[in-house]
């Protein structure tokens, strides 16, 4: 068995929970096999937004198919 593990970056307007439930939710929706998933930074952009954007960076492992 063996897995991919992946960079993805959610966001939010409302929290970084949020942010980070973007970025798993869009894993499960596109991704077969989906075994994890670790939160490893968190930032806001407040730049080029009318009010702050919540952002987590998420590592997500899934198993490759044979």
């Amino acid at each position: 068995m063996v897995h991919k593990k992946i960079t993805l970056i959610g966001s939010s307007s409302e929290s970084f929970d949020a942010a980070a439930d973007d970025a798993i939710d869009r894993a499960e929706d596109t991704l077969n096999n989906v075994k994890w998933a670790e939160v490893k930074e968190f930032g806001v952009e407040l730049a080029s937004v009318d009010d702050r954007e919540y952002q987590a960076e998420v590592e997500v492992a899934f198993e490759l198919q044979d």
